[in-house]
């Protein structure tokens, strides 16, 4: 992946460092399955300067950043850790410059927010690297034995040295090349290193750098863990940290623009919103109610491109079912048309939101609430009591809303109803889905239900929206000249698909509202 427009480029970086042996030389690996020929590429001296915030914000969460000399690949490097992935890393390249490039800077600011960036550790490494290559030549994985000098420029003096083994795999080789390389390694005496990163390693054993109990660095300003017990807070407090931790872990992604990302960054906006009106009990809306309404802005503004997104995907594979002798006028030419007027500037706006103050802030007063949660009484009281009446509270505001579009005719009203029960319906599986540590299985079966219900419901809301969009596109076409018959035709599916939905809703919501399920809650 790249971006021209900024000279950075994106690679996915696949690789494992190992602790080098005694006399730091490295194992005979051209008898490892798959490798043909080990070729020595000779030593490379680098020079990398590494940044952070004066409290280690990046370090924490194995992000690092770093400007260095020397090799092949000089430069800013940004890694990213891929969620899921042992030593696998996304890494951004950038140009050498002065100071941290902008969409460097962009990257990590939804972790230091406006924290300046320092240099934190200077680490210069002689690299003796060799190439696994198989029959054809094709690089397999490069192998380098790093002997490291490490000085700490950012809180207090300190300095030390090793020489650590990284393994990295090539672009196409298979990542099980990386096995047999290790077993390899273990067998001349050689294990993996405890750090995850050269500068993790340097923090920890420079004189200041000793990481504190938890693993994070010294010197890193965390907010205090508030004192919850094993009650209802407890619970309710780890769910919505999750949530918080993966919004600021999407912000990267969506400035990126990688595949689903601005999807599951409105997921975790939605869910910690969802969060504050369940648990209002738990948690005083008085200090919610306002971050709520900054979750719904953020996920309002991050769902201008995200729906025009999926809009377009539903109707381009309309189309594309519909018989090419019904197919009358430059109906693919519209779409594409009216597709790319809708996109034009929405990538740009949604990353000026992510660097807006507004933002910034709104992470800022979750990261507060936090730290010093607006604690009711009912935190205290057991989660096995507390929680079970929030969801049943939310599957009855559900069940109000489904009985109420169910009693009315076919048409706009019906629409705007199912729309509300929808709504309900994704607030009460979130609900299921955050008690589900506390409650188990019950939780976790009746959050399934509500997302069955979710689902013909949201189905249904697709096509209402949907033939907004079609009748828009007929408008304009009939006023072009064009006939409009194929964007008729394709409302009168969509039409089809919500009576479909309709007709299903009764049975998916019978099965939902099972007395069964509602008593395995405790009611």
């Amino acid at each position: 992946m790249a971006d021209t427009k900024h000279g950075t480029a994106t690679h996915r970086e696949i690789e494992r460092k190992y602790d080098a042996g005694a006399d730091g030389s490295l194992p005979d690996l051209s008898g490892v399955a798959g490798v043909a020929d080990v070729i020595d590429k000779g030593v490379a001296d680098l020079d990398a300067v590494y940044y952070d915030t004066a409290d280690q914000r990046l370090a924490e969460a194995a992000i690092t950043l770093r400007r260095r000399t020397g090799g092949s690949d000089a430069g800013w490097h940004l890694k990213l850790p891929v969620a899921l992935a042992d030593g696998v890393r996304d890494e951004v390249h950038a140009p050498l410059s002065d100071d941290v490039p902008r969409p460097l800077a962009g990257l990590v600011r939804s972790r230091v927010r406006d924290t300046p960036l320092v240099p934190v550790v200077r680490l210069r490494s002689a690299r003796a690297v060799r190439h696994l290559v198989d029959g054809s030549g094709t690089l397999l994985a490069e192998v380098s034995v790093d002997g490291v000098r490490a000085e700490r420029l950012h809180g207090g003096p300190g300095a030390t040295a090793w020489t650590e083994i990284e393994v990295e795999l090539g672009e196409t080789a298979d990542p099980k090349l990386l096995d047999r390389v290790e077993k390899k390694l273990r067998k001349a005496g050689v294990r993996r290193s405890t750090s995850s990163s050269k500068l993790a390693r340097a923090l920890s054993e420079t004189a200041d750098g000793v990481l504190a109990a938890g693993g994070r660095p010294a010197g890193r300003v965390t907010h205090p863990q508030p004192r919850t017990g094993d009650g209802a807070g407890a619970h309710v407090l780890a769910y919505l940290r999750e949530q918080r931790d993966a919004l600021i872990a999407m912000d990267p992604a969506v400035r990126q623009d990688l595949p689903d990302s601005v999807h599951q960054m409105r997921v975790a906006t939605r869910r910690m919103r969802s969060a504050f009106k369940t648990y209002r009990k738990v948690l005083d809306r008085e200090a919610t109610d306002p971050l709520g309404d900054e979750l719904k802005w953020l996920a309002g503004e991050l769902g201008v491109d995200r729906d025009r997104e999926v809009l377009t995907e539903r109707l381009t594979t309309a189309l594309a079912e519909v018989p090419r002798t019904l197919r009358l006028g430059p109906v693919r030419a519209r779409l594409r048309i009216w597709s790319i007027a809708g996109r034009t500037g929405s990538r740009r706006k949604t990353v000026a939101v992510l660097d807006s103050p507004r933002y910034l802030a709104l992470l800022d007063a979750v990261d507060a609430l936090l730290a010093d949660p607006p604690l009711r009484k009912a935190a205290a009281a057991p989660a096995g009591n507390v929680l079970p009446e929030a969801v049943r509270k939310d599957f009855d505001r559900l069940a109000a809303r489904v009985d109420h579009a169910l009693a009315l005719a076919p048409g706009e009203e019906r629409d705007a109803a199912m729309h509300e029960a929808r709504k309900a319906a994704k607030r009460a599986r979130y609900a299921g889905e955050a008690a589900k540590p506390a409650l188990g299985k019950p939780a976790k079966r009746f959050a399934k239900r509500m997302k069955a219900v979710q689902s013909v419901l949201g189905e249904h809301q697709d096509s209402v929206v949907a033939r907004e969009a079609l009748r828009n596109l007929a408008i304009q076409a009939h006023a072009a000249g064009e006939s409009a018959y194929t964007w008729g035709l394709l409302y009168g599916r969509e039409e089809a698909a919500a009576a479909a939905r309709e007709r299903e809703l009764p049975e998916v919501w019978a099965r939902a509202a099972a007395p069964k399920l509602r008593a395995a809650l405790g009611d």
